[in-house]
Order: C-alpha cells, then structure tokens, then sequence
C-alpha cells in the first residue's frame, strides 16, 4: 500500500514521494485492495447481466413467437436471479467493516467506513488532442506529456492512500476538473469522452459525456476516504480518538457539499435522501467518538460524573436511532446494507441501556449525605429526566432512601433489557455475527448490568413495578460538519468571469509606521480602510485593491499575515507592491447541466498577472518565456510557449498551481473574507 504510482516510467528518486500522482499499487494484497478489486470484479459482473436483461427484454417485447418467448421468460428468471446474487455479495463487502478498522484495536465497537466508487479507466489524449488542434489550431501531440500527466493522476485516484496524501490526491484532480471543463469541454461539441461510474451500493453503472458526475464521484470518494481514515485510527489514544472525530465531521461536510451542489446525480448513492442519512451516519460516528474520548480517561465514580455520562450515552443512542429512522425508510432501505441498519439499531439500544446504568450506579451507590450540596444534585437530576413518575419529586428521591433505590433499580432493569435486545439483534445479521469484538463488548455490558443488579437484589423487587424514566440527551461536544479548510483563493478572483485592472506599482512608505491602510481576507489580501490622503494613495492605491505581490514576492496565495510579516518592516525608503483593481463585469449566463447545480461555472485564468521581476511598465515589459497552453498542468513549467497560453509570473521560484491546494474550488455561495467551516 505504500508503493508510488508514477506514471509513463518516471522514478522519485528523491525518495520523498514529492511527485504529484501518488496512490495505492493496485497489486498490493491488503484486505482494503482485495475488497476493492472484489467490488471492481462485481460491478462488471452486474453490468453484463444488466445487458443481457436489457437484450431480453427487447427481444421480448419484438417477438410474436410464443416459443421464442417462453424461453426468453425462462431466461430473465436466470438472469434476475444471478443479479440478486450479485447484488447480495455487494451488500457483503460493504458489510465488511473488520477491514477498515484499526489492527490493534481490541476494546472499541467497529464504525462503518464507505467503500470507494469505481469508475472505468478513461484515455484523454485523442480527444484533447483532436480539440486542440481543432479549437486552438496548434499541435496537440506538444501537450503530450501534459496530458498524460493528468490521466495518470485520474488513474492514481482510483487507488488512493489511506491518508492525507490520498485526500491531497483528491483534491488535487477536483481542483482540475472545472479548468478542465473550461478548456475542452465546449457546450456546442462533444468530446466523446464518457466517464463511467458504479453505483456503490447497487453496481449500477451511470455514464454521462459532461464533467459534473465526474465532480460528484470524486467528493462522494473524498468523504468515503475520510470515513475509511476515522475507521482506522487508533481509538485507544486522545490523538487518534481526535482524528477520527476530525474525519467523520470532514466526511459529513463534503457529503453535504455534495448534496447542495450536485441536486440532480443520476446515481442514487448519491441522491438527496441516500446522502442525507450518509451525513447522519457519519455524524453519529463522530459523536460516538467524542463520547469514547470523554471516557477514555476514565469515569470517576461520582454522582455528576455518573450522570454526566448518562447524558452523553443517551446522545450517541439518539444519533444513533436518527440514523436506523432513516434507513429503514423507503426506498433508503432497498439499497442500504442490512449489517447497516442493524448496526445502527445495536448501537441505539447498547448507548441507551449505558445511559441507564451510569443514573442507577449514581443513584445506589450514592446516597445524599449532610456534606453534599443538596441544591445542585437536585437541579442535576432534574436535568437528567424529562418527566417523573407521578407523585416524585428529584428531591424526594434525592432525600427518600428507598425512593432513590426504587428509581435506581428500574434504570438497572431497562439497562439489561437494553442489552439484551442488542444482544438479539445482533443475532439476527449473519454479517454482524462475524465481529466477536462487537459480540464481547455487548456481553459484557450486559453481565455488569447484571452484576450491578445482583449487588441491590431482594425479595421485593418482584413486586415492584417501577418504570424508569427516559433520560434526556445531553453532550457538551456535539458533533458538526466540518468542510475541509478552503480559502477565498486566486481563482474566485482571477478567473475569466472577472474583470480586472493591470498590475499597478505602488511605493509604499510609513508615516510613524502607519502605513496608511488595512488588509482583510485570504488570499489574495484586499486594501480596506484607506486613508486619502496616505503616499500610498497618492501614489495610486485604492479602496480595494488587491495586493498580488511585496517586492519581488508573490503574494497571490498570501493571507492577511503572510503579508503583515512583509510589510512589518518596511523602513523611511519604503518598498514596492503591486496591486490590481476589480472591474465592473456582466458575465454571460451559465450552460445548463443535467447535475450541476449552485452557482456559475467557474473558469480560471492568470492572463492579466504577468509582470516580470523588474519594474519594468506594463506596456514595456515582454514575456519572454510563456507558459504552456495547459498551465493548470504540474510538469509544464519548462514547457515551450503557446500563441493562446497564460503566462503567470514566477517571483517565488514556484508557480501557483504547486501552492496550497483547496480541497473545494471557492464558490461565490460560500466565500466570505475568512476560512468556511
């Protein structure tokens, strides 16, 4: 799993794995490559029974003949049978959560982690060729390597690490996808490229000749590569617990991103209704989790503690029993794994019956003595219950001894009842049955609510008929959806839908260190707060502007302290900057697309940053070395010029595209001046 895919035979020599396309080797025989090569092998098996039911239907339907038709009948009953056995083995490997979980962890209840989308292997370089020299009448085969470079970083994302580098992967062909979209995919001339993608919980195959099920596929595989990262951290550490946490929020963000961008997805495991109990699922992770890490220190036996906890557990088993509503909903429920649904309704009774022994071992284990604060133990458990029994008070059974016991062996008795219908649920999946780690775990549960009863027994309990009270869910960490850190970024500025002055110099020098102006944003840095009548105003700058670079320095992927160090400095001589200014634009109605959906298409282009390292005018300045027409590539800085390139400046020795990646293009619906969460 840790081998480099480089692509058309290239070695990293450094050893550093700094190339761009890095992924899995295909050929590793981990259990997460298997079940992966597994879920490949079914999709194909699925499509050609799919094909032959199609060919019989039709023949169906054109024949007269009853002969013909009768074994036409007779075979779509062979072929429908085949495919619900297909479909069976798919449910099976995405019930086969053991593979994602972490080696040694031997005490946690398995999470679920998604499978990964598969999708067929596709060939760029003929039909980008072709439009090149058709479009943009130059040779295509002089963007040769360009173009392999990106169908070797599609091919990587196939097979992404179980990591940062895999989500970097990701999010590094997601970034392309709109230039891409830009550059050859015209809305009057089709490219004949059809991307390809399976159904992950279906087999079904959805192709389509535009690029927004390819955007779809690619954050739906995103979000199921930071479930199968929170599966696999180590739950028996705060740092690993953490991670996990991080992931499953991550993964619930881009799902949701996911859902608002692309409403109309011809897949249905990416349907509105399928993705919304995805977030609910991954959610429910994540606030599992976040229980397990208030726990992981250890549970001081202590009234508040105690019922602290009980709140926490109820939580989870409220998140948990969200989820189960969901899956069992039509059609939901048709296409969701049965160990899924199972799992989550074993998880709802196991937190909700752990709720019920932490308020029984508060309430018989801790009787109100003289020195306890009797006021905050009341309000405690006020706060625990929804409604009493009639005719109790918290007090009452705070201060009645036998009152308290009474109420705290009712929870005791629906804390193992809880057990033991997670323990019989748990029987009724065959899938489930396979985790005697989660087997363990619910058995011991159960056994200490025994032992706990076991310790208050007496000959009235049988006649005892108290029931215990819900206890209301509370946490103090909730779980929320994280999106990935994206940034304003150069390319919401500087795109093609954007109207911008030319790059103006600008000497900046501080009057008692004032430098006359603010900044605010992210990259790039915007002028706000100008005073009139500053040097720097004199000189040109306006309210506004953006700065794109201090001295020789790019500062396009700056943010707003990036250049506050630059300009911290600056002495009586001062030091240049070069600003741009927004124009006034109309830019033109977006193509409709069958999927796409939310804002603009969004184009990207540097034409109007190129300026060379010396203060040469723009009028007098010549580029001399251009970048090459593909400039969104990651091995063309040393390419030759085109006549339609964008030629981009270079003052830090790298080039825009080797900056911080966002995970998410920026978006005008969801840009503001600091980082989205």
């Amino acid at each position: 799993m840790t081998d480099t895919l480089l692509p058309n035979g290239i070695k990293d020599g450094g050893g550093d794995g700094s190339y761009f396309g890095k992924g899995c080797n295909p050929f590793a025989q981990t259990g997460r490559s298997k079940l992966q090569n597994k879920r490949a092998s079914l999709n194909q098996q699925i499509i050609k029974e799919m094909r032959m039911r199609a060919g019989a239907e039709n023949l169906l339907k054109a024949t007269s003949n009853n002969k013909v038709k009768e074994m036409v009948v007779l075979e779509l009953s062979y072929v429908n049978a085949n495919l619900q056995l297909l479909m069976g083995q798919l449910e099976g490997l995405n019930s086969s959560v053991e593979v994602y979980q972490n080696t040694q962890e031997t005490a946690n209840i398995p999470l679920i982690a998604l499978g990964l989308k598969e999708t067929k292997e596709i060939d760029f370089s003929t039909p980008f060729k072709d439009f090149i020299l058709e479009h943009y009448s130059e040779d295509g085969n002089s963007f040769e390597d360009e173009i392999a470079d990106l169908v070797d970083l599609r091919q990587a994302c196939r097979t992404p690490s179980r990591n940062d580098a895999g989500v970097d992967l990701f999010a590094k062909y997601y970034s392309h996808l709109p230039l891409m979209e830009t550059r050859f995919f015209a809305p009057n001339r089709q490219t004949g490229i059809f991307f390809t993608w399976y159904d992950s919980f279906t087999g079904v195959p959805v192709c389509q000749q535009n690029l927004s099920l390819e955007k779809a596929s690619i954050l739906f595989n995103m979000a199921a590569l930071y479930s199968q990262i929170g599966t696999r951290s180590d739950r028996q550490t705060i740092a690993g617990l953490e991670e996990a946490i991080s992931s499953f929020q991550k993964a619930a963000g881009i799902l949701n991103h996911l859902k608002e961008t692309f409403t109309h997805t011809p897949s249905y495991d990416m349907s509105p209704a399928m993705l919304s109990m995805l977030i609910r699922m991954m959610l429910a992770q994540a606030q599992e989790c976040l229980f397990e890490k208030t726990a992981l220190p250890g549970i001081r036996n202590q009234f508040y503690s105690l019922m602290k906890m009980a709140q926490e557990a109820a939580k989870v088993s409220e998140t948990y029993d969200q989820v189960h509503q969901s899956m069992i909903q039509t059609p939901i429920k048709d296409n969701v794994p049965f160990f899924w649904s199972t799992m989550s309704q074993v998880k709802t009774n196991h937190y909700r019956s752990m709720a019920h022994y932490f308020v029984a071992s508060a309430l018989l284990d801790h009787q109100l003595s003289p020195s306890d604060d009797e006021d905050q133990q009341e309000k405690t458990l006020s706060q625990v219950y929804d409604s009493l029994p009639e005719g109790r008070s918290p007090l009452d059974i705070l201060k009645n001894k036998e009152e308290r016991e009474r109420i705290g062996k009712a929870h005791i008795r629906r804390a193992i009842l809880g057990h033991e219908e997670a323990l019989r649920i748990y029987s009724l999946c065959h899938h489930l049955n396979k985790l005697e780690i989660l087997e363990g775990i619910l058995k011991a549960s159960l056994q200490r609510s025994l032992n706990k009863c076991s310790e208050s027994d007496n000959e009235e309990e049988f006649t005892d008929y108290t029931e215990a009270p819900d206890i209301i869910s509370k946490t103090e960490h909730k779980a929320e959806m994280e999106v990935p850190a994206t940034t304003k970024g150069p390319l919401s500025v500087f795109s093609a839908k954007q109207r911008w002055t030319a790059p103006r110099t600008i000497r900046l020098r501080p009057e008692d260190r004032d430098l006359g102006f603010t900044l605010k944003g992210e990259s790039p840095v915007q002028v706000v707060s100008l005073d009139p009548l500053c040097p720097a105003a004199a000189d040109g700058l306006k309210e506004g502007d953006y700065i794109i670079a201090v001295g020789d320095i790019d500062c396009k992927w700056f943010c707003v302290s990036d250049v506050m160090r630059l300009l911290k400095d600056v002495n009586e001589e001062g030091i240049d900057i070069q600003v741009v200014s927004m124009m006034d634009s109309n830019p033109p109605m977006p193509t409709k697309s069958a999927t796409f959906c939310g804002n603009l298409p969004k184009t990207y282009s540097m034409i109007c940053l190129a300026y060379d390292d010396d203060d040469k005018s723009p009028k007098s300045r010549k580029v001399s070395k251009k970048s090459s027409f593909l400039s969104w590539g990651l091995k063309n800085r040393l390419k030759s010029a085109s006549t339609l390139s964008l030629p981009t400046s270079d003052h830090s020795g790298t080039l825009p595209w080797n900056k911080h990646c966002p995970t998410f293009p920026s978006s005008s619906s969801y840009n503001n001046d600091s980082v989205l969460y």
